[in-house]
C-alpha cells in the first residue's frame, strides 16, 4: 500500500488542530456548565447560559471533524481505539446530549427548570470527565494483537486515567471562569475571578501530577523527555508552562485583567497539548501503532485532504464571525451589546 509520509504527517497535524480547537472552544462551554453549581440564583444562571448561547453548538463542529478525520485518514487506529474506549466515549456522548437538551429545555419550563439545571451540570461534568479519561486511557497504552484490540472492557479505567479526567475538569473550569471574567460585569465577574484563581491552582497541580506520571507509563515517553536528543525538544515546554502560569497568576490576582487570563488559559492548554504530542509522536496508539501504520493509501488521503483544506477555512471564518458578532460584555437584561 502506497503511503505518503508528508501527507500522513499533514493529516495528523490537521486532526491535532481540530481536536485542540474543540477542546478550547467546547472546553469553556463545558466549564460554564460545571460552574452552574456555584451560581444558585436564576438570574445569574441565565447570564452564564447566555454567555455561550450563540456559540456552544458551533463549537462541537470540531469534535465531528476530529472523529470523522480519524475514521477517514487512520481507519486502523479508529477500529482499535473505539472498542478499547467505548465506555468513556459513550459516556461523553450521553453527557453532551444531556448538556444540549438541558440548554434548550430549561428555557421552556418553570416547573422542571431546576432539574434541567442539574442535567446541564451533570452532563457537562460527565462529558468532561469522560474526555479526560479517554485521553488518559489512550496515553497509557492500548493492548493490540495483530490489527485488533486485545484488551478487556475495563482497561480504560486506571488511576492515571482518573487523574487525567480530574485534570480536564479543573482545566475546563479554568476556561469557563476566565470566559466569564471576560464576558460579565459586577458580582458575577468578581465570583468568576475567585473561581478562576482556585481552578488555576488546581489545574497547575494536575499538570505537574500528569507530567510526572506520564514518562513512567512507557519507556518511549521516558526517553523522549529525559534522554538526548529528545530532551532538547521537550525541555522548553515546562519552561513555557512556568512562564504562562506566572503571567496568568499576575493577571488574575494582581492586575485583574479581563481578556488576558482567558487567552493565557488557551496558551496553557496549547502547551499541554504540545507536550502530549512530544510524548506520543509518531504513535497514534502508543506504543503499538504509528500514524504511518494506520494511514489510508495516498489516493484516499489526497482526495480527502483537498476537501479538508477547502472546508477548514470556511469553518474558521464562520466561527470567527460568530464570536465577532457576539463580542463584548453581556447585558443581563438585554442579552448582548
Amino acid at each position: 500500500m502506497e503511503i505518503s509520509e508528508p501527507l500522513t504527517i499533514a493529516w495528523a497535524g490537521l486532526l491535532v488542530v481540530a481536536v485542540y480547537i474543540y477542546i478550547i472552544l467546547d472546553g469553556f462551554d463545558l466549564g460554564i456548565g460545571m460552574l452552574f453549581a456555584f451560581f444558585k440564583n436564576k438570574r445569574e444562571r441565565d447570564v452564564l447560559m447566555n454567555s455561550v448561547a450563540p456559540v456552544w453548538d458551533g463549537n462541537e463542529t470540531w469534535l465531528i471533524l476530529g472523529g470523522g478525520g480519524l475514521f477517514a485518514a487512520f481507519p486502523l487506529a479508529y477500529a482499535i481505539i473505539m472498542p478499547a474506549l467505548y465506555a468513556p466515549i459513550i459516556a461523553m456522548l450521553i453527557g453532551l446530549i444531556l448538556r444540549g437538551v438541558a440548554f434548550e429545555y430549561r428555557w421552556r419550563t418553570k416547573r422542571w427548570e431546576k432539574y434541567w439545571d442539574w442535567a446541564f451540570i451533570g452532563g457537562s461534568t460527565m462529558a468532561t470527565l469522560a474526555q479526560g479519561i479517554t485521553l488518559g486511557a489512550l496515553l497509557q497504552g492500548i493492548e493490540v494483537e495483530g490489527r485488533d484490540y486485545a484488551g478487556g472492557w475495563w482497561d480504560w479505567l486506571s488511576p492515571f486515567s482518573l487523574l487525567t479526567g480530574a485534570s480536564l475538569v479543573a482545566g475546563y473550569c479554568l476556561l469557563g471562569a476566565t470566559w466569564l471574567n471576560m464576558k460579565t460585569d459586577g458580582d458575577i465577574q468578581v465570583r468568576a475571578q475567585a473561581i478562576a484563581w482556585k481552578a488555576f491552582v488546581a489545574t497547575l497541580v494536575f499538570i505537574v501530577g500528569v507530567s510526572l506520571a506520564t514518562p513512567f507509563l512507557e519507556t518511549a515517553y521516558y526517553q523522549r523527555w529525559f534522554t538526548w536528543p529528545g530532551i532538547a525538544i521537550a525541555a522548553p515546554v515546562p519552561v513555557l508552562v512556568g512562564w504562562v502560569s506566572y503571567l496568568l497568576f499576575r493577571y488574575l490576582v494582581q492586575e485583574k485583567r479581563e481578556v488576558s487570563p482567558f487567552l493565557l488559559s488557551l496558551m496553557l492548554f496549547g502547551l499541554c497539548f504540545l507536550g502530549l504530542g512530544i510524548s506520543m509522536y509518531p504513535y497514534i496508539i502508543p506504543t503499538e501503532i504509528t500514524i504511518f501504520d494506520a494511514a489510508t493509501p495516498f489516493k484516499s488521503q489526497i482526495f480527502m485532504f483537498i476537501g479538508a483544506i477547502i472546508l477548514l477555512p470556511i469553518i474558521l471564518i464562520y466561527t470567527a464571525y460568530a464570536y465577532y458578532v457576539f463580542r463584548g460584555k453581556i447585558d443581563p437584561d438585554k442579552g448582548y451589546h
